[in-house]
């Protein structure tokens, strides 16, 4: 291997902040603390939100975890879609509908009463 390209790789304690759970294993995170461990001595520490102990996949539970403000953060990012009368987004969505389901029946109408004129 080149010397000083590669990451250093050791023993780092990672603690799920949700359940307070912690596991010893080897790793290549950067972590700025540091904490004892039960064999005494003393490891990097690398807190996580979501890990084996509390993800739903492996407890079977459904935990719904917004810490950063998704919906938020989206609408921030995007802004909210507004139409050019102003109204809100449902009503828009809703006649958008209803003018699409009522326009063929219509159109079809119209050609079928100037076929008969004709």
């Amino acid at each position: 291997m080149k010397p000083g390209i590669h990451p250093t790789y050791r023993y780092v304690v990672f603690q799920d902040t949700s359940s307070g759970d912690t596991m010893l294993t080897k790793s290549t995170i950067e972590a700025t603390e540091t904490t004892t461990w039960t064999d005494g001595n003393e490891y990097p520490l690398a807190k996580v939100e979501i890990s084996a102990f509390t993800h739903p996949f492996f407890t079977g539970q459904m935990k719904i975890v917004d810490t950063a403000g998704r919906v938020e953060r989206f609408e921030r990012r995007y802004g909210r879609r507004k139409n050019v009368e102003g109204e809100s987004e449902a009503s828009v969505d809703d006649n958008t509908v209803a003018d699409s389901a009522a326009a063929p029946t219509e159109d079809a109408g119209t050609e079928a009463e100037t076929a008969s004129a004709e």
